[in-house]
């Protein structure tokens, strides 16, 4: 076994034993909302023997270890469990919700990542010029606006001053391919423009920081253009931190589409884990929760195995 493979394997482990305590996080935290599951469906006339029998065939009167151990167990198994509101599978709700943030971040990458590497090297390429003072200032408001901000903004621009796109996602198997993209427009460029501004800013960071070496001013020295020094020489040893931020801003269009997805009334992964907060659906909502956590933490080992792939120097930082 290499030593690349040992390092993945030594990150998985990590990587559950974070998810094993995540988990427990969850579970422990979803105890702290306010008001009961049983009271909430069954309604404020239901007598308390009725709750007490329905909270029994619940197993809420169990001690608290007792249902964890009994839910990470199912977990473990791919069960997740019965949606308190619906009585369904919750494997049958979550499975179509996750395939639209899937999409919606999907397309928020798409718009974002070839937009946010073409500013930084621009930016790069003519750093402490007009250009690079503008596309700073940009991506510096940009990131200091929260994302129903920008939403907002958004919608009040292409929604209801101009009506090119709708103002609410509504979305569902029939629609066309032109529909759907239509449908989710606003809040695939919401997101983009939060991740862009920081994208593109640890790529002109990167960029210019290894535009100072010896290396580049030997190049230089030598007459080879600017921007044949930028792509041949600076860029690949920049994919490593790129590599990086990129992934771990992809990280934050699965987990981060909460507010967007509220927003716009997409119907995501997000806007079901809102909905079933106010229902006090509470095995919906560690379920969702899981879910982001595992995609978050995935995401994040990728992002170290991708930046010492592309440096193995990392992988030996002594």
């Amino acid at each position: 076994m290499n030593a690349l493979s040992k390092l993945i394997l030594h990150r998985l482990a990590l990587g559950a034993l974070t998810l094993w305590i995540v988990s427990f996080l969850i579970f422990a935290g979803v105890q702290f909302l306010p008001g009961d599951a049983a009271t909430e469906i069954l309604g404020q006339s239901a007598t308390p023997e009725t709750v007490a029998a329905f909270r029994k065939s619940l197993g809420l009167d169990l001690p608290f270890y007792l249902r964890y151990l009994e839910w990470l167990r199912a977990i473990l198994h791919g069960n997740f469990g019965t949606a308190l509101a619906s009585g369904k599978d919750i494997t049958e709700i979550i499975g179509p919700r996750l395939l639209n943030t899937s999409i919606l971040a999907a397309c928020a990458a798409v718009i974002s990542v070839p937009l946010a590497l073409c500013g930084g090297i621009v930016a790069a390429l003519y750093r402490n010029t007009f250009i690079d003072r503008a596309i700073n200032a940009v991506t510096l408001t940009w990131i200091s606006f929260p994302e129903f901000f920008v939403a907002y903004i958004l919608i009040l621009i292409l929604a209801v001053n101009t009506g090119v796109f709708p103002s609410l996602s509504q979305v569902d198997a029939n629609m066309s391919l032109l529909d759907r993209a239509s449908a989710i427009a606003l809040p695939a460029l919401t997101l983009a423009v939060v991740v862009m501004a920081h994208m593109m800013r640890m790529t002109r960071t990167s960029i210019v920081t290894l535009l100072g070496n010896q290396y580049i001013e030997t190049a230089r020295l030598k007459g080879v253009p600017e921007w044949r020094i930028l792509v041949k020489h600076a860029l690949p040893n920049a994919l490593a931190p790129i590599a990086n931020v990129v992934v771990l801003n992809l990280a934050y269009l699965i987990t981060g589409v909460v507010v967007v997805e509220v927003v716009f009334v997409y119907p995501g992964l997000g806007q079901l884990i809102v909905d079933s907060v106010q229902k006090r659906d509470i095995p919906v909502v560690q379920a969702c929760s899981l879910i982001f956590a595992a995609t978050y933490v995935l995401l994040n080992l990728t992002a170290d195995v991708l930046a010492i792939a592309v440096n193995p120097r990392l992988m030996h930082p002594k």
